[in-house]
């Protein structure tokens, strides 16, 4: 077919043939493929039922994603990307202060506005991490040892409180994550059935107060 980025064309609820761009259609079997894969699992998912979610027949599916453990890999590779370029900020050059709270704001608001995916990590690696392990300690270790670099400069420079910069990070990992993976729990503990995105603004203010003050670091106000 001579253009790729306008296949397959699906009819429209009123009859008629709506041609579809690839973007739209991958973005929505992706976001349907979170949700069942959070649910279910790798092992309990199935391409029938993203499918069904997305609101496409199972073939069409299949014209994008070949085989589940690709649509799989793909979900996986996406939110990790996202995570990471939350914190572009850490950089040499940067004030720890600023850069940090800038890491841990952004990872709440992730776990505010895109919990399923968190869960969908969370579950993988819970599960041994069996299609990402080689991700894990290849590509996000370097990941992880280049922003430990930063830290340490910062560090050597007066700039902060010795600290481990690889468990600072984990920290930082868990403090944010757990508002994802765990808000059922989060939420019948408070009351309610979920947080508030000014509750989740508070919740953004106290784990960079303690994770900064443990730092030496004095948290930048509030914009």
């Amino acid at each position: 077919m001579a253009n790729n980025d306008a296949i397959p064309v699906e009819p429209d609820h009123g009859g008629g043939i709506r041609q579809r761009s690839r973007a739209s259609i991958e973005r929505r079997i992706l976001d349907a493929a979170e949700s069942v894969f959070a649910e279910a699992g790798f092992n309990g998912a199935t391409t029938a039922e993203i499918a069904r979610r997305a609101g496409i027949p199972k073939a069409n599916l299949h014209y994008y994603f070949k085989t589940k453990d690709d649509l799989y890999q793909q979900v996986l590779t996406g939110i990790v990307n996202t995570w990471l370029h939350t914190a572009d900020e850490i950089t040499a050059e940067a004030d720890p202060a600023h850069a940090l709270a800038h890491y841990i704001t952004a990872k709440i608001e992730l776990a505010r506005e895109q919990p399923i995916p968190s869960r969908v990590f969370a579950n993988e690696v819970i599960h041994g991490a069996p299609h990402l392990g080689t991700y894990l300690g290849s590509e996000l270790r370097s990941w992880v040892e280049a922003k430990a670099k930063v830290i340490r400069g910062w560090i050597t420079a007066g700039k902060m409180r010795e600290v481990d910069p690889r468990h600072l990070l984990f920290m930082i990992w868990a403090s944010t994550q757990t508002y994802a993976d765990f808000a059922a729990q989060i939420s019948a503990v408070l009351g309610r059935d979920q947080l508030s995105q000014q509750e989740y603004k508070a919740v953004a203010r106290q784990v960079t107060e303690i994770i900064l003050r443990g730092c030496g670091l004095t948290p930048p106000n509030p914009s």
